[in-house]
């Protein structure tokens, strides 16, 4: 799987494609759906599979204000493209240039000069072009004289249609059991591991710390049972992950992804690339208080714990 990152980086060999196109942030089972109608329509054309996205996120360039968290960066996104059936990923700078393109113009840069494509497969409410003008509808029409046929696919899902929007809401109400159902996937939080203020290892359950920002969308504040996995050597290890800014202390710093992994103070994970899966949510966060604040802390870690060890074992 190759991801080109501009028209200059499609090679020239390429003389004809499949193309679906989104967003594709999470790659949940509504975007599987459609990829596989696009997979399909691939073998029997006996093309390569290109899938199209964007970078950043059109909206992070259109009303930044309400640009959404990413469930994915671009990276992360080509690995699980790959994983169901894509061949090849255009990550395109979205920008207000682009923006302004008629549909016409997106069909006859991207679809038929740079791809050649023979078929296109979106979403049936996938939008395109300037002021969302093109559709469904106006890929069906141009196709058969720039060379592609169009296919647009219902979304998938049960009451709750599959979208990169609910998992979010999931995700903001700590709901990673409901996130998961609609990824397909467990909930999960990649980084570098670096070095906190130790209160953990002072309390006896010393953390793996990883940093998130607003621009990576992870659960709710509050404390999960889950896993950590080592990405350098696969090892898995049951964790208690508490979410958030440790309200209890003062001066910490930004909002982060804690995992203690059960009975272990003898790793050392500094700067090790890591992956958070979380499985339940366990309770929210709270702000312990008075004079015994750290006895009460402690009984409640150590509760957080035995329940992380019910639910993932250790």
């Amino acid at each position: 799987m190759t991801i080109w990152r501009s028209f200059d980086d499609v090679p020239p060999r390429l003389q004809a494609s499949a193309v679906t196109i989104g967003n594709f942030d999470g790659v949940h089972r509504g975007h599987r759906a459609v990829i596989a109608r696009a997979r399909a329509a691939a073998d029997r054309l006996a093309v390569p599979l290109v899938a199209v996205t964007f970078d950043p996120h059109p909206m992070a360039v259109l009303r930044p204000e309400h640009a959404p968290s990413m469930l994915t960066g671009v990276e992360e996104r080509a690995v699980l493209l790959a994983a169901v059936g894509v061949d090849h990923v255009l990550a395109l700078p979205f920008s207000l240039a682009m923006a302004q393109w008629s549909p016409q113009e997106f069909v006859d840069r991207v679809l038929v000069e740079a791809l050649h494509a023979r078929a296109v497969v979106v979403g049936a409410n996938f939008r395109f072009g300037s002021k969302a003008a093109g559709d469904v509808a106006f890929l069906r029409e141009a196709g058969p004289a720039s060379g592609f046929e169009a296919d647009g696919v219902e979304l998938d899902g049960g009451p709750q249609v599959w979208s990169s929007t609910y998992i979010r809401t999931c995700l903001a109400a700590g709901d990673v059991a409901g996130a998961a159902e609609a990824l397909g996937r467990p909930v999960t939080v990649q980084g570098a591991v670096v070095r906190g203020d130790q209160r953990g290892r002072e309390l006896g359950y010393p953390t793996a710390n990883v940093p998130t920002d607003s621009l990576t969308a992870a659960p709710a504040d509050g404390v999960y049972a889950g896993r950590l996995r080592r990405l350098d050597t696969g090892e898995t290890f049951p964790a208690a992950i508490s979410v958030g800014t440790n309200p209890t202390f003062e001066g910490v710093q930004g909002r982060r992804v804690e995992s203690y992994v059960l009975d272990r103070t003898d790793l050392d994970l500094y700067g090790v690339e890591v992956e958070v899966e979380f499985v339940e949510r366990l309770r929210g966060m709270v702000a312990f208080a008075g004079a015994d604040a750290l006895d009460a802390l402690k009984t409640q870690m150590a509760d957080d714990v035995e329940r992380t060890r019910g639910l993932v074992g250790g």
